[in-house]
């Protein structure tokens, strides 16, 4: 295949332009990166990151929002009796929100794929807990060894505890058919 046009000819370099200016300029434009999205939409681009953290009732710096008072470190320095002046918070909806999102219970996201699930089932159901068996058999295209499917059995009866139990009471009653 041809090269392409231009390519093998040399670049010459450009003396004249200021690159740290043009990265610095690319830097300063660029707008924080946010997580939370209750922060996201009551960011103001027009304010600095200090002013929109202070409207929302957040602190910029966490050391200064909690100081750690002298007498903890063994020094007693005497007060004026001034409090630093109390900054108004403009959009307190923002930390209600974070707080009613934060006492919400944590969703559990753990689940397994369906193929998993039935390849478990299938070994439970034709060998029962003899791993070495489960091993050798043909349905088991991974060639796992009898801890690693013993590993997936474990990661089974604990993600759906209430489904393995009655798994295997449904297999209780078929065992004792065949005695």
């Amino acid at each position: 295949m041809p090269k392409a046009k231009g390519k093998s000819r040399r670049h010459k370099y450009s003396y004249n332009l200021n690159r740290k200016r043009l990265y610095r300029s690319a830097r300063r434009r660029a707008a924080p990166r946010i997580a939370c999205s209750h922060i996201r939409h009551a960011w103001d681009p027009h304010k600095s990151v200090a002013q929109n953290l202070a409207e929302m009732g957040l602190a910029e710096d966490p050391n200064k929002a909690v100081p750690i008072p002298k007498k903890l470190l063994g020094m007693e320095v005497e007060s004026d009796g001034q409090q630093p002046g109390k900054k108004i918070v403009r959009k307190p909806y923002v930390v209600n929100e974070m707080e009613l999102d934060a006492s919400l219970p944590e969703k559990k996201s753990n689940t397994l794929s369906r193929d998993l699930i039935d390849y478990v089932r299938y070994m439970i159901q034709n060998h029962g807990e003899n791993y070495k068996e489960m091993a050798r058999d043909e349905k088991n295209y991974y060639q796992d060894t009898p801890k690693q499917i013993k590993r997936k059995i474990n990661v089974y009866k604990n993600f759906y505890p209430e489904e393995y139990k009655n798994f295997i009471a449904s297999l209780k009653p078929e065992k004792m058919e065949v005695q």
